[in-house]
């Protein structure tokens, strides 16, 4: 049987290569709003982060989201973001254990 072909997307705060299912999306919208995608599909201009806290606090530290949604992320949308992310981290981590025992 031949192997599917898994895509690799980069860490926008690591510049590591992985698969994208290891990955957490995050998507401007065509109406200018940011937020976290876990179904990878929302329409946008979107950036992959690990699935770390520790990424995420780089990637705003460096301004990386800021280069790769090409739009100036606010504070605000920085802090809502770290609140979303801490709570999605714990669910985005349980998803990809359960996908490994499998």
């Amino acid at each position: 049987m031949k192997q599917r072909k898994v895509p690799l997307r980069k860490c926008v705060a690591s510049q590591e290569m992985m698969p994208k299912k290891e990955l957490i999306r995050v998507v401007r919208t065509p109406e200018g709003e940011v937020l976290i995608d876990l179904t990878g599909k929302k329409s946008g201009r979107g950036a992959y982060i690990c699935g770390k806290l520790e990424c995420f606090k780089l990637a705003q530290k460096n301004r990386a989201l800021d280069r790769a949604l090409k739009c100036q992320v606010s504070p605000e949308i920085y802090a809502q973001l770290a609140r979303d992310f801490a709570s999605v981290e714990e669910q985005f981590l349980a998803a990809k254990d359960s996908e490994d025992d499998e």
